[in-house]
């Protein structure tokens, strides 16, 4: 039997962040979800296949873009002084 989709308050306690923050990732399609009669609704095996794409990236020292792939983070240095 499949299961169940989630919603935007399950994914957003889930991923313990804001449901705002789960609303907003959908409207950008950064994060897989679909619309059932205007509500938002996610497979848990799409949001869990996405976390690990995410742990993946961070771990590869790379951020993900909104398609899905991933460009290299420039590093920072931290400040740098005025020569005198």
């Amino acid at each position: 039997m499949a299961e169940t989709a989630m919603t935007v308050r399950e994914v957003a306690a889930y991923l313990n962040v804001n449901e705002k923050t789960v609303y907003r990732l959908a409207q950008k399609r950064e994060i897989p979800g679909f619309k059932v009669a205007g509500a938002w609704r996610f497979r848990p095996e799409d949001i869990d296949r996405w976390i690990a794409t995410q742990t993946a990236d961070a771990l590869a020292g790379a951020e993900p873009t909104s398609a899905g792939r991933a460009e290299a983070v420039p590093k920072r240095h931290g400040r740098r002084r005025k020569s005198r």
